[in-house]
């Protein structure tokens, strides 16, 4: 019996991303009423080995997420309750250093209030001038009063020392306003507390610079601390199950796939989905459907900078060079265990290729090929309709109409369907959104869970939430 694909989450991600990414089929055109080709003839479609290993262009063998470069720590300022903004110094994106300006407030306001306020401190104090003047003039007629008068002026001598407390607390109360006044006429240009850039800048009920940050606070202006970086990356409900907070994580540069940075995913926020965005997936797959955002703490981040974008990956150990030719397991038709074998094109006919087994990588689910099999062969995965001698075709020549895949986890028999009724067998195809799409959903008795992955070939442009260099 065919060796089935371990039912393990990690394997079935990287068995459905290397479907997708590197282009492979196990690839049989069925006839339909119209027919597969020109003369009608049943066609196999092969990719190269160089690319099923990820030594040729291509976009590797595990689900790629996108993600942006953030800074761990952020400084925010709100704007007073009581006042206006006169000026806004600085715009989103812009680096600023501790103490510089960021905005003014009008000081028109104050500068009228402190006058008042002072002209009100003034006449209290002349007030409570005035009651401690009565209060000396009844205490010296006590002192003249007879014994019967004492006690009138002692209740006249106590409300007046009482209205003396008062205008004491008035006092206080309008030399607060006054500091109050003269403080925020001395601070009326704020400053930024940190370095770091300006994420966001409230304007009016909305926040200019939210698409930075994806969510939406009261802070006038946000500040992202520059230094400490961590990547911001997003996950649709249907492929969230494919990490978790504290899986390892590897981000790789767009530009430079040799460029790589280890991580962990700290975070995964459900509390804060962002629905009614497609993220490139087919629209009757993402319909109705949520993204959340998800964090990973770095290791190290040098050689980043803020606001990069970046490609977020599962860290299963597939930047580990290991000697010899390692092919997805899934490729080799292993139905009979003593004498496994490869479907290969040789001279545009399929034939069958005998091949010596080494080891196994559980993890990234390969197998080792020890003899039989070179880079330079192009196969198919070894769907039972192949036969030999059925002519053979490149992935690149696959039909471009095919825009439907499905498929058990459990044979990776992925079956798309072309608007002519005819099926392919184990291929990726092009969507509406130029990307590259396979949805699978494991049927394994170790639990049923579906997964859906995409991978992107149109670079920083493509907006799907699992996204490859292809």
């Amino acid at each position: 019996m065919r060796r089935t694909i371990k039912k393990r989450t990690v394997v079935l991600v990287i068995v459905l991303a290397a479907c997708a990414a590197a282009g492979f089929a196990g690839f049989r055109l069925r006839n339909g009423r119209s027919g597969s080709s020109p003369d009608g003839e049943n066609t196999a479609y092969v990719e190269k080995v160089s690319v099923l290993t990820g030594n040729a262009d291509g976009s590797g063998m595990v689900n790629r997420f996108s993600g942006v470069v953030e800074s761990q720590d952020t400084w925010s300022v709100e704007q007073k309750a009581d006042s206006t903004v006169r000026e806004v110094l600085v715009t989103v994106g812009q680096n600023v250093k501790k103490g510089d300006p960021l905005f003014t407030y009008d000081t028109d306001k104050y500068n009228d209030s402190l006058a008042q306020a002072q002209i009100d401190l003034e006449r209290l104090n002349n007030e409570k001038d005035s009651i401690n003047a009565t209060i000396a003039e009844l205490q010296k007629q006590q002192k003249k009063a007879k014994a019967a008068e004492q006690a009138n002026y002692t209740i006249q001598i106590q409300e007046q020392q009482l209205a003396e407390k008062q205008k004491e607390l008035d006092i206080q109360s309008k030399q607060a306003d006054i500091d109050k006044l003269n403080d925020n006429i001395a601070h009326a240009t704020v400053t930024s507390e940190i370095d770091g850039v300006v994420k966001s800048i409230r304007n009016g009920t909305a926040n200019a610079g939210d698409s930075l940050s994806g969510t939406q606070d009261n802070s006038f202006i946000t500040v992202m601390k520059s230094g400490d970086y961590r990547i911001k990356g997003s996950i649709n409900e249907q492929n969230i199950s494919q990490i978790a907070e504290g899986s390892p994580m590897l981000a790789v540069s767009r530009t430079d796939s040799s460029k790589t940075w280890r991580g962990t995913v700290s975070k995964i926020d459900t509390s804060n989905p962002s629905s009614g965005q497609n993220n490139g997936m087919s629209s009757d797959m993402a319909s109705g459907s949520s993204s959340y955002p998800f964090y990973v703490d770095l290791d190290s981040s040098d050689g980043l900078i803020m606001g990069q974008h970046v490609y977020l990956e599962p860290d299963v150990g597939q930047t580990g060079k290991k000697d010899g030719l390692w092919i997805p397991e899934y490729m080799v038709d292993e139905t009979d265990a003593e004498n496994p074998f490869v479907w290969a094109d040789k001279d545009g006919k399929l034939t069958k290729l005998a091949v010596t087994l080494g080891g196994r990588d559980e993890n990234l689910g390969t197998v080792e090929i020890l003899s039989g099999l070179s880079e330079s062969d192009s196969i198919a995965f070894p769907d039972s309709s192949l036969e030999e001698g059925m002519r053979t075709a490149p992935m690149a020549d696959m039909p471009a109409d095919m825009s439907v895949v499905s498929g058990s986890g459990t044979e990776m028999e992925n079956v798309f369907s072309s608007s002519a009724g005819n099926e392919v067998y184990g291929s990726s195809v092009y969507n509406d959104y130029g990307t590259r799409e396979v949805r699978g959903t494991d049927t394994g008795t170790e639990g049923a869970e579906n997964n859906a992955g995409q991978m992107s070939g149109a670079g920083e442009t493509g907006s799907a939430d699992t996204e490859a260099a292809g």
